[in-house]
């Protein structure tokens, strides 16, 4: 189907790099060591983690469109989910914030068949990143998940000035990647950040739909499994 393409464009976080279960895992570990259950009254992190997910996915999307800067999705992620709780934000531990940046990005909980898929496509096809993520963060994910290999190039919104889905993070990850557009795809969880965001700039896209929502009418291609790619490329 993509045979005549030559660069392929993954997002990180969720898309390779399973986010929710490597937060869930860390929180889980935070959540006792920081006595949590003493302020919520709940003995399981559960409901404090299904908070946070709900307000950390708001608020990575409000970030996309530039809305919140990094410090204040920082802030606000924790806060947010004390206060939905009924907890006054004041008695947020920050160090709890720190251990969470140190820990999470060291977990290496990947989505199924992740290792196949990029060494399959790396065989034929240049790899390339972009992603929205934090530098430092990013930087680890990719080190400690053995994936940094597979790619040719990695953009980091962070470091360009720009998130996706603004046009020039796509133009500069092309010609960073000496990619020409109608040559390359990229592939994402994020409709806005990823799929509409490189078909803006003349990309196609494939979206990556590990949660099982409905296929909007605009987005051409989609996979459940990133294992699917191997039929697409």
């Amino acid at each position: 189907m993509f045979f005549d393409k030559k660069d392929i464009f993954f997002d990180l976080d969720h898309t390779i790099w399973d986010f929710d279960k490597n937060a869930r895992e860390t929180l889980q570990e935070l959540y006792h060591t920081y006595k949590f259950d003493a302020l919520t009254g709940e003995s399981s992190p559960d409901a404090f983690i299904d908070a946070y997910t709900a307000n950390n996915h708001r608020l990575w999307g409000l970030y996309h469109h530039g809305l919140i800067d990094k410090a204040m999705l920082r802030k606000a992620r924790f806060e947010d989910t004390f206060s939905q709780l009924g907890i006054s934000p004041s008695l947020f531990p920050w160090a709890f914030e720190e251990e969470y940046l140190a820990i999470c990005p060291t977990k290496t909980n990947l989505f199924p068949h992740a290792h196949e898929t990029l060494a399959y496509l790396a065989n034929n096809y240049r790899l390339h990143v972009i992603s929205n993520g934090f530098k430092e963060a990013c930087e680890t994910k990719l080190a400690h998940s053995k994936l940094v290999n597979y790619f040719q190039t990695i953009v980091i919104s962070e470091n360009v000035g720009v998130n996706k889905p603004n046009p020039a993070i796509f133009h500069y990850a092309l010609k960073n990647g000496e990619a020409a557009v109608g040559k390359s795809v990229m592939i994402g969880d994020n409709l806005d950040a990823d799929v509409r965001g490189a078909q803006a700039v003349g990309m196609d896209a494939i979206f990556f739909n590990a949660v099982g929502a409905r296929r909007p009418a605009d987005v051409k291609y989609m996979i459940a499994d990133l294992r699917e790619l191997q039929s697409y490329f």
